[in-house]
């Protein structure tokens, strides 16, 4: 399968900007999960990489093709990308069954493909099978019920899945009812000496493929109907439907559609598998184990994913890597566990995990021996970096990032054909809790190098060991497994999670602790992450 890269791809509807300057390479085999708020740009992105919608600006490449080139006007037509492509509607044609929903799109696939003499393949495949004449019976006696009849179907599909035949040479095979016995030893001998005769006569490889000068000879034709079985049996074992196929849509419950849906768009054997949302119409309990599926179905596939979801927790069980937008503006791209405790700014910090990070607003300043003095909560405190910092060459980097960025949009700007961006970018608003529940002013243009903000998973929160500031249970929400609380300390309200059936009643006192290595301090002004370490109150 191959790698995905886009560089500098923008997309904009005269001054909304869909996408903004987003580069990034989807590896080979990644699964990788475009996640944000709705309307952040990610489908659009899925879009753009499928052919589906034309960049304003940038380019796109599959592998070795450059699919789309502003600057050449390179822009290569979606039916010739090779991708495939599965929306939140499965849109199966309710009057086809199945098998010809399935089909539908292989009858319509031409393409330069090999030459292939499918009636000696069949006789070869036919061969094989009647080589283990026990395996064959076997595999039709489970198929017989209390009164000793074979379910004919049922058998059928498991000759299919066993020996990997289409659905003609199952039928071929069935129809020698080696359950009774008989011999077909001569049957099998003339087979395989036909097969092998035509071989030679033909010049065909082991593939059955024509041979001409020692090259494959290839024709640009329609699938055959052997190959188009054979596609549609493969696709049906990845994703276990092998036994609907005479069914219609409407006979199928949701999570069986999203199977044939799945399948239908796998059977082309697309070069990267695009997924919009897929799940979103699924009951809780089958989105989880569509999840598992999906995992299942990327490593049995080998192919590339991109999936488009809002849901974080899809995001961070699915992907190799997730790629985080919002606005249009690429945040972060990396690997899940690094989203979750590594966050580039307050923004990813804040949308992926549930419950939601908790951030404190904190005044603070760096010490001679490298830890920084915080005042927070009304109390002080001590954070200490996990690795070395130092803050002033970090805010003064900070400040030449932001005069390089400057720089370059300034000279977009002055390039021809420049739309100026009217959903503007602002630095993220982050949440803060209250009692009172009001929320205070925010002007991040007005906050010096003091103003710092501390952000604390809830499971880092410590209410168990008994050390720590005081604070008082305000909420409790128990799930057996997990609890998730509420603790007020003073006006601000923090949510932490204890594992364990422990039980907390409001209004009980307590102390509160932060514990571990990976609190979180920020940059208000910036609003980017500044380091992860440990904190302490004095």
């Amino acid at each position: 399968m191959p790698k995905i890269q886009l560089e500098h791809v923008t997309k904009h509807w005269n001054k909304f900007y869909a996408t903004e300057d987003v580069s990034l390479e989807i590896e080979d085999n990644a699964f990788i999960t475009l996640l944000g708020p709705s309307g952040c740009g990610k489908t659009t992105i899925l879009r753009m990489i499928a052919g589906l919608e034309t960049p304003t600006s940038g380019k796109i490449t599959i592998g070795d093709q450059v699919v789309f080139d502003s600057e050449q006007g390179i822009n290569i037509p979606a039916n010739k990308r090779r991708v495939g492509f599965l929306f939140q509607n499965y849109a199966l044609w309710p009057n086809m069954t199945v098998q010809e929903n399935i089909s539908f799109g292989l009858q319509n696939v031409k393409d330069v493909l090999p030459k292939v003499d499918f009636e000696t393949k069949v006789s070869a495949d036919l061969a094989r099978c009647l080589e283990k004449p026990e395996e064959v019976k076997r595999l039709t006696e489970e198929c017989k019920d209390r009164n000793g009849k074979i379910d004919e179907k049922r058998c059928l599909i498991k000759l299919i899945d066993y020996f990997t035949i289409s659905m003609p040479t199952a039928k071929k095979l069935y129809a020698y009812h080696l359950e009774e016995g008989k011999d077909v030893r001569e049957e099998l001998a003339a087979l395989k000496k036909k097969v092998q005769e035509t071989c030679i006569a033909e010049g065909l490889n082991e593939k059955f493929q024509y041979v001409k000068n020692g090259e494959v000879v290839k024709e640009e034709r329609k699938l055959s109907a052997e190959e188009m079985d054979l596609a549609l049996r493969r696709v049906s074992r990845i994703v276990k439907i092998g036994m609907f196929m005479d069914r219609y849509p409407a006979e199928l419950s949701g999570g069986q559609q999203q199977r044939v849906a799945i399948a239908r768009t796998l059977a082309p054997k697309p070069r990267v598998l695009f997924m919009d949302e897929p799940l979103s119409n699924l009951d809780a309990k089958l989105r989880l184990e569509m999840r598992y599926e999906l995992q299942r179905l990327h490593v049995e596939t080998g192919s590339t994913f991109v999936y488009v979801t809002h849901d974080q927790m899809e995001a961070m069980t699915l992907a190799t890597k997730i790629c985080l937008l919002n606005n249009g503006v690429l945040q972060q791209y990396a690997v899940p566990l690094t989203v979750y405790s590594e966050p580039e700014n307050t923004f990813v910090a804040d949308f992926v995990g549930n419950p939601s990070i908790n951030f404190i607003e904190a005044k603070g300043a760096q010490k001679e021996d490298g830890t920084i003095s915080l005042q927070l909560l009304g109390k002080d405190a001590v954070f200490t970096p996990e690795k070395e910092l130092k803050l002033a060459e970090w805010f003064s980097e900070r400040d030449r990032k932001k005069e390089e960025r400057e720089k370059e949009q300034k000279k977009r700007s002055e390039e021809k054909g420049y739309v100026e961006k009217g959903n503007k970018d602002e630095i993220f608003r982050y949440p803060i809790s209250y009692v009172n529940g009001e929320e205070g002013e925010f002007h991040p243009e007005t906050m010096t190098n003091d103003d710092l903000l501390l952000a604390v998973r809830p499971e880092f929160i410590d209410i168990k060991s008994g050390e720590g500031i005081e604070g008082e249970i305000y909420g409790v929400m128990p799930t057996g497994m997990e609890t998730t609380v509420k603790v007020r300390v003073g006006e601000y309200l923090l949510t932490g999670m204890v594992f364990g059936s422990d039980l907390f009643s409001i209004g009980e006192k307590l102390k509160l602790s932060f514990k571990g290595m990976k609190l979180m301090l920020f940059d208000r002004k910036s609003g980017e992450r500044i380091a992860n370490g440990s904190l302490r109150f004095s």
